[in-house]
């Protein structure tokens, strides 16, 4: 491809959503991404260098579920961010002093098995689901490993007391 001055594809993620306002507060000033172009029913954030877009869109039902996975019921849809431990966490904290209501709060998953990872989950303010997660090693991103009980609570979870 011509033109591009990255190093890998970006990717762009269009939301729903049905209050611009409540959408730059969240997207602007809670998770502090960079707004770029915008017009009545839409605006572009900068997510870490990935296209993220809102739309204003009239209410529509349903289309969401969940899925076990270790002991807790995971939104899907839902979209996010591979942040550093350090981000992570200082992301949490952003959260919490915001009055976020998280799905799943902030906890270590898989400890001490391929893939441990500090995971969270909220939704926006239009019931978008993301989760945001560390990993202890970002090279097992796609470690691989039997998954047969991974929805089942492991006693080496642990949650983040912060």
């Amino acid at each position: 491809m011509t033109g591009s001055t990255t190093t890998r594809p970006a990717f762009h993620l269009a939301v729903p959503v049905d209050d611009l306002a409540k959408a730059r507060e969240f997207y602007g000033q809670v998770l502090r991404l960079p707004e770029g172009r915008s017009a009545s029913t839409w605006v572009d954030w900068n997510l870490h260098g990935h296209q993220l877009v809102t739309h204003v869109v009239p209410a529509s039902p349903g289309g969401a579920g969940s899925n076990p996975v270790d002991g807790h019921d995971v939104p899907v849809p839902h979209f996010g961010l591979v942040l550093s431990i350090e981000q992570f966490h200082e992301l949490a904290d952003r959260l919490r002093a915001a009055g976020t209501s998280f799905v799943i709060e902030p906890y270590l998953r898989f400890a001490g098995e391929p893939g441990e990872q500090w995971t969270m989950f909220l939704h926006d303010p239009a019931g978008n689901a993301l989760e945001f997660k560390a990993f202890r090693d970002e090279a097992q991103l796609f470690a691989t490993w039997s998954a047969e009980s991974a929805d089942q609570p492991r006693d080496a979870d642990v949650r983040a007391r912060r």
